[in-house]
């Protein structure tokens, strides 16, 4: 976990990003950008912003270009609202994390198509012998009684 300061200002320059690029940033390559994690290290000098876009790759590639584009005036924007000495350095990452939850979605479904398989076998089976196959010892009440 990192210093409860940074936490903070994560989620302020979280905050300043996303107004930034929804109201500010007229960049005809940029697509619908949604920032869902900022990331500061130790020191406070870097901030890591994640974002995910709705598209295909090609939206993706644009959206890339005109973030990378406006990080200067984003970087100029997060330091003047937020007042600090030194304004952190900002990399944009494309988030994975739709690509990864429809991967999971996928698995998901086909373990459920395989356990309704398995269901549907199961339904009308019967056993080929007897219900409980193993045999087990008699054990009377008294005997035990007389052992101890």
């Amino acid at each position: 976990m990192g210093n409860p300061r940074y936490i903070k200002t994560g989620e302020q320059i979280k905050q300043i990003v996303a107004t930034y690029i929804e109201r500010r940033l007229k960049d005809p390559r940029l697509g619908f950008v949604t920032v869902t994690d900022v990331r500061m290290t130790g020191d406070g000098r870097e901030a890591s912003i994640f974002y995910t876009v709705m598209g295909g790759e090609q939206e993706r590639t644009d959206t890339a270009a005109a973030l990378e584009s406006a990080r200067g005036m984003i970087r100029s924007t997060v330091g003047k609202q937020l007042g600090m000495k030194f304004t952190p350095s900002i990399t944009f990452i494309l988030d994975a994390i739709p690509e990864t939850a429809a991967e999971i979605e996928a698995v998901l479904a086909k373990a459920r198509g395989l356990d309704a398989e398995v269901a549907a076998k199961a339904e009308g089976a019967v056993y080929a012998g007897e219900a409980d196959p193993y045999k087990k010892p008699h054990v009377d009440d008294e005997d035990e009684d007389d052992e101890e």
